[in-house]
């Protein structure tokens, strides 16, 4: 069974109430914590990390090695920082047929105040999606990715993605000039598909950040080349466009899934991918490329026409 983790930002709660409600929330207990950062193990899925998302705060509360109520400079930080910055739960990865168990987690979060997307112009908060790769080979990997490039530019709409996040450098999408070189290579080897990728995307900005997976297969070439201490490696796609809706009382982590779910299902049917990715090398535009709202109508009209969505 494959399995998928989740990462949620959100604010509205500070820290210490995030972790309270997690925890109450799952039936965890309290492991190590920090003025940024706590532990929580739930019985049968794992550690949750609840977590202010700024990498200075962290860093600081570690070298202090102190439980932040404690250090009163530190918590005075901490609660300073949550006006700023988001806190953030990051999920163990769960097995696919498991995870309606994360259900009670969000409500519990929204019943206590947690605000998502809309309630920060500057934070740009989102749903993040680690969803493990079915094989950790060429040849899954390049299905995937030609998937998602045909169907990157609909899946923004599709997420609705706030136009907050749409100007933040966090969830750039692929250039199309790798999109025009991926689509045009059915066959390749992991060689190629490093090269290629590293060579339009050696960020960890994108909507579909695949430098942990790299890292999974060569962690010295990504070290070597791209050099970013957060970069760690797993076999998982990183997917960063959803928004994070959970003040909404119909919202659940399904909605982000559920669209993800497109790209799993294109990834599985080949012959389709090539048609498209001809399609796609049809409708490229000297100097001007492809129309990327004719390309989202194309697509979307397939999706329908093929039952995916």
């Amino acid at each position: 069974m494959r399995r998928v983790g989740f990462e949620l930002e959100f604010s509205g709660v500070d820290l210490e109430q995030a972790v309270a409600t997690v925890g109450d929330a799952l039936g965890g207990k309290i492991g190590a914590q920090t003025a940024a950062e706590t532990a929580i193990e739930v019985d049968g899925l794992g550690e949750f990390i609840v977590e202010l998302d700024w990498d200075y705060l962290k860093r600081k509360a570690a070298e202090e090695g102190k439980i932040y109520s404690d250090d009163e400079w530190l918590e005075f930080m901490s609660q300073a920082a949550a006006l700023l910055v988001p806190v953030e739960v990051v999920c163990p990865p769960i097995p696919l047929d498991r995870l309606e168990v994360l259900d009670p987690m969000v409500d519990a979060l929204r019943q206590a105040g947690a605000v998502g997307t809309e309630e920060s112009l500057l934070a740009a908060y989102g749903v993040h999606i680690n969803i493990e790769i079915p094989a950790l080979d060429c040849a899954t990997l390049q299905s995937y990715l030609r998937a998602y490039a045909l169907l990157q530019w609909w899946l923004v709409d599709a997420h609705e993605v706030d136009p907050t996040r749409r100007l933040s450098p966090y969830i750039d999408l692929y250039p199309e000039a790798y999109l025009q070189q991926l689509l045009a290579e059915e066959g390749t080897d992991m060689e190629r598909l490093f090269e290629l990728y590293l060579e339009h995307n050696a960020t960890r900005n994108r909507a579909l950040d695949l430098l942990p997976m790299l890292k999974e297969i060569d962690p010295q070439r990504i070290e070597r080349e791209i050099g970013d201490p957060k970069i760690k490696a797993r076999p998982a796609f990183h997917y960063r466009l959803p928004n994070c809706h959970i003040e909404r009382d119909a919202w659940s982590l399904a909605a982000s899934w559920n669209t993800w779910l497109v790209v799993e299902r294109l990834a599985q049917r080949g012959d389709d991918v090539a048609s498209l990715a001809r399609e796609f090398a049809a409708a490229d535009r000297p100097l001007l490329g492809v129309n990327r709202s004719d390309w989202v109508e194309r697509i979307y009209r397939w999706l329908i026409d093929q039952g995916l969505v």
